[in-house]
C-alpha cells in the first residue's frame, strides 16, 4: 500500500491504555481480586501502572507515520492528561478516546476488565475503524520514518516473526508448568486455526484487518464470547493478533518478514552505557522500539530513555 493509495484506503492507529495509578481504577479492581495484597506486588502492577510513555507512543505516529488518518486510545473512563491540555488540541486532533464500553457494546455483562486479551479481541469493534489498522501497545515506539508499505503490501498485511515449535512439541518444555505468557497465547491461536506449528511475532506494531477477525467472531461467537469472559489473564485465551496473523497465513493473503526492524528492551538490568550505544548506534537502522515495563525502570536509566525519546520524538 503506498502513500498516495492511503486516501482511497486508509490506515488507523489503535492503542491500548491504562492507568494504574489512578484511584478509582484501583477501586474498580479490588473487588475482583481474592488476594488484596496482590494487587500491590511489582508482577501485578506492572500490568497497569505507566510513567505517560503514552504520550511518546503518540508522538512518535504524528512524526513518522504521518499518513495514518486517525489515532484511536480504548480507555476505561479514562483520560491520559496531555490530552486535557487545550492547548494541544490541535496537535491532537485526530487522537479520538475509545471508552471499553463502546467496543463491548451488546457484551457489558463482561465488564470491567482488567485483561488486555478481551480487549483486543473487541478492537475490531471500534466505530468508523477503518479496514486497515496497526495496533501499538503503550510501549511501542517509532523511531525513525516509516511508510505505508512496511505495514501493508498490496493491501495485506506485512507480518513480522519467525515459524517456532509448539512447546510441547520441545523435549524440554513439555514438562514444564502452563504459562500464561504471549508465547502460550500465540501457540492458543496457531492451534485455534489448525496449525501444528506457530509464527511467532514480537513487540512490533501489528498491521490488522478488521474484516479478517469480524469475519471470524461473526461465524465463531463461542470463541469470541471465551476469550472477553475473564476479567484476568488465563492460559487458555488467545492473542487476536495472533488469531488474524495465522488465518491471514491460512488464506494466503500476508507478506511474512524476517526482519523485525525492532530495538527490545524488556528489563533494565544492564549498564547504562550499553543502552546508550544501542540507542543512540544501532537505532538508526531500526523502525521500532519497545521499552517494556518502564514503572520497574530505575529512575536514572529511566530519566535518560524519557530525555531520549524527547529529542527523537517531540
Amino acid at each position: 500500500m503506498k502513500k498516495d493509495s492511503v486516501k482511497e484506503r486508509p490506515i488507523d492507529a489503535v492503542i491500548l491504555w491504562v492507568d494504574g495509578n489512578d484511584e478509582k481504577h484501583k477501586e474498580k479492581i479490588f473487588p475482583y481480586v481474592k488476594n488484596a495484597s496482590k494487587i500491590q506486588s511489582k508482577k501485578f502492577r506492572t500490568r497497569y501502572d505507566q510513567v505517560n510513555e503514552i504520550q511518546f507512543t503518540i508522538n512518535s505516529i504524528l512524526k513518522f507515520a504521518t499518513y495514518i488518518r486517525q489515532i484511536y486510545i480504548i480507555t476505561d473512563n479514562q483520560t491520559p492528561d496531555f490530552l486535557k491540555n487545550r492547548k494541544m488540541e490541535d496537535i491532537y486532533k485526530n487522537v479520538s478516546i475509545i471508552d471499553h464500553s463502546v467496543i463491548f457494546s451488546g457484551y457489558e455483562d463482561f465488564l470491567p476488565t482488567f485483561n488486555c486479551r478481551p480487549i483486543e479481541t473487541c478492537l475490531y469493534r471500534i466505530p468508523d475503524l477503518s479496514e486497515h489498522f496497526i495496533y501499538f501497545n503503550d510501549d511501542f515506539f517509532l523511531i525513525n520514518e516509516t511508510k505505508p508499505e512496511d505495514f501493508f503490501k498490496n493491501d495485506i498485511p506485512v507480518l513480522r516473526g519467525k515459524w517456532l515449535k509448539f512447546d510441547i512439541d520441545i523435549f524440554y518444555k513439555k514438562f514444564k508448568k502452563e504459562k500464561q505468557g504471549h508465547k502460550t497465547i500465540q501457540q492458543n491461536a496457531a492451534r485455534l486455526i489448525g496449525f501444528n506449528r506457530y509464527y511467532n511475532f514480537k513487540h512490533t506494531p501489528h498491521p490488522l484487518r478488521k474484516s479478517t477477525l469480524e469475519n471470524y467472531f461473526n461465524a465463531n461467537e463461542n470463541v469470541f464470547i471465551e476469550n472477553i469472559k475473564h476479567k484476568f489473564r488465563q492460559g487458555n485465551q488467545f492473542t487476536p493478533q495472533g488469531l488474524a496473523n495465522h488465518l491471514e497465513i491460512k488464506n494466503k493473503t500476508c507478506v511474512l518478514k524476517n526482519d523485525l526492524q525492532l530495538m527490545y528492551f524488556r528489563s533494565y538490568k544492564k549498564n547504562i552505557f550499553w543502552y546508550k550505544y544501542k540507542l543512540n548506534i544501532k537505532s538508526k537502522k531500526k523502525l521500532f522500539l519497545g521499552l517494556q515495563s518502564l514503572d520497574r525502570c530505575p529512575p536514572k536509566k529511566l530519566k535518560f530513555f524519557i530525555k531520549w525519546l524527547e529529542k527523537r520524538i517531540n
